[in-house]
């Protein structure tokens, strides 16, 4: 994946290197963060390689979504030399950062306070499961942490917890991490010291279910899952309708209220006193919701989503995440980029992966380099470290390095 230069958008954190020893989700995320703003991103892995490059099922599009505009080394870090290669980068970056659990880099002397003393300046991303504490032994993944967090717990329906859709802790805590380390190169540029920073599944999942918590103390009602809660609008809900498809719709203003009703043409409704507000009808909204699943229930979807459209009502179809490969507004926004596959027998082919959502300067932070091969960029950043062709073959011989 290659730009010209009339295309590259600025890169606001060129300059910076980053060392990275990740693994799965969280903290491949905060190192493609930083990578995609332009930092530069080494990913140190085991010789034998990061194992989310061959997870199957949910787990395939970890490596190909989590590593774009990353640099590879394969390391062996139980191995003196290999060792000795990882000291001498992480004295070379800005940033180091890792998710493995407390105490486990300490072990080769990988950990803040060691670094600290080669590399004064050194901010050091922990991206754990938990912040210090009680917690801080347990071994924490995605659905663990939403499950003791209450997330699942708002996600599914009552007695059913569900996780969320997605890797919203990994994700969301990576994204976290990135932001602390942005920060404290900010502050080194006053102090001219480095720090360490903290950032976790658990105390993230902790601040997506925050504004519940804080629902229980301001209204001394416990917040009910998603499927149950009580909605805020009388219209906000997802109607099946001809042919059984589904859309979602909703009204959360009066000036909808009356809009809708003048499009659908439901002056009965329109003129209803019991529904005159918003708050009167979520107090109505089981007669109101079963009054309109069956007006709604004989128009296509197309229909109804042209007259939201033409009324700048808000509505959703629902979408499966396949179908947004071809969504209009993801392709005229250039919001999905294409990388190429690095490992298995789909290597090369051409993918495409979701940007960061937002712009600078006008223009998307695009995919300037490919996931990285295990070991791709080995030789040039051992040269860049000072190590001579000999020394680098040697390396490689006696399974240093990969």
């Amino acid at each position: 994946m290659t730009e010209s230069v009339s295309e590259t958008p600025a890169r606001p954190l060129q300059g910076i290197r980053v060392v990275e020893f990740t693994h799965m989700v969280m903290g491949p995320t905060c190192g493609m963060v930083l990578a995609d703003l332009g930092a530069e991103v080494i990913k140190v892995e085991p010789v034998t390689g990061d194992s989310t490059r061959t997870l199957l099922g949910a787990g395939a599009g970890f490596f190909p979504m989590f590593n774009r505009n990353k640099q590879s080394i394969g390391l062996n870090l139980k191995d003196a030399a290999g060792l000795e290669v990882a000291l001498k980068l992480c004295a070379t970056a800005d940033v180091v950062l890792h998710n493995f659990k407390p105490g486990v880099l300490g072990k080769f002397g990988l950990d803040y306070a060691n670094l600290a003393r080669l590399n004064t300046g050194l901010v050091y991303v922990n991206l754990t499961g938990f912040l210090p504490g009680p917690y801080a032994h347990r071994t924490a993944l995605d659905e663990v942490v939403q499950m003791m967090g209450g997330l699942a717990y708002m996600t599914g329906r009552p007695g059913d917890p569900l996780r969320a859709g997605s890797s919203v802790n990994d994700i969301m805590g990576g994204m976290f991490g990135a932001i602390g380390a942005m920060a404290a190169l900010m502050q080194r540029q006053r102090t001219g010291q480095g720090q360490e920073v903290d950032a976790a599944l658990f105390e993230n999942n902790v601040f997506l279910v925050g504004q519940h918590i804080l629902q229980y103390e301001v209204t001394g009602t416990p917040a009910k899952p998603m499927p149950e809660r009580i909605s805020p609008w009388g219209i906000y809900d997802i109607f099946t309708v001809a042919h059984g498809e589904q859309i979602f719709l909703s009204a959360v203003s009066d000036a909808h209220w009356r809009t809708l009703c003048t499009a659908f043409g439901w002056d009965d409704l329109a003129a209803d006193p019991d529904l005159a507000s918003n708050n009167d009808r979520v107090r109505a909204r089981p007669r109101l919701l079963a009054t309109l699943r069956e007006r709604l229930q004989d128009h296509t979807a197309d229909a109804i989503a042209a007259i939201f459209e033409a009324n700048a009502l808000p509505y959703a179809r629902i979408v499966r995440p396949e179908q947004l490969l071809d969504d209009p507004h993801l392709h005229a926004t250039q919001g999905l980029d294409e990388v190429a596959l690095t490992d298995g027998d789909r290597a090369g082919q051409p993918v495409h992966a979701a940007l960061l959502p937002l712009r600078m300067d006008g223009k998307r932070l695009r995919t300037y380099q490919n996931p990285p091969q295990l070991g791709e960029h080995s030789d040039a950043i051992l040269q860049r470290l000072g190590f001579d062709a000999h020394t680098i073959a040697a390396l490689r011989r006696n399974g240093s390095v990969r």
